[in-house]
């Protein structure tokens, strides 16, 4: 499996869908492997192939935020912003109050001509995140000079 990660890294998006292959048989429906092939295949491109993987660790690991966070990435990836957002708001409900989870809702409602509930979201993101942001923008500020 690591084998895996740094062919992903390096951008050997097929060498890693290899290995995971290879992992596979091994391991038949193994939500983790099943979660990683659908993330290389959103890399290549492959949105209908990803989310096909990531349905089958989604309905083999109901509970994990992890495999939605992935799950409404590639939605997004696909405009799918409503889709998106379901997945965001059930991963919040197993892991609430992740920031991650609260600025992807942000970014889709906003996505959504939502305003003032991204605004919202993000409000509560920055809550959880202050020095981040406050790191973003002094970055931003100095860059400028």
């Amino acid at each position: 499996m690591f084998h895996k990660d740094i062919k992903n890294n390096l951008k050997d998006y097929v060498g890693a869908l290899e290995d995971l292959d290879k992992a596979n048989v091994f391991e038949l429906n193994n939500a983790f492997i099943l979660m990683f092939h659908g993330g290389v295949k959103n890399n290549l491109g492959d949105y209908v192939g990803a989310l096909e993987d990531l349905d089958k660790a989604h309905a083999l690991e109901p509970n994990d935020a992890f495999i939605l966070k992935i799950h409404e990435y590639v939605k997004r990836n696909v405009d799918d912003y409503v889709g998106a957002l379901e997945d965001l708001h059930k991963a919040n409900v197993f892991q609430p109050n992740d920031a991650f989870i609260l600025l992807m809702q942000s970014t889709t409602n906003f996505k959504l001509n939502k305003y003032q509930i991204a605004s919202e979201t993000f409000n509560k993101y920055f809550i959880l995140q202050p020095i981040i942001i406050g790191y973003r923008k002094l970055k931003n500020h100095w860059n400028g000079w």
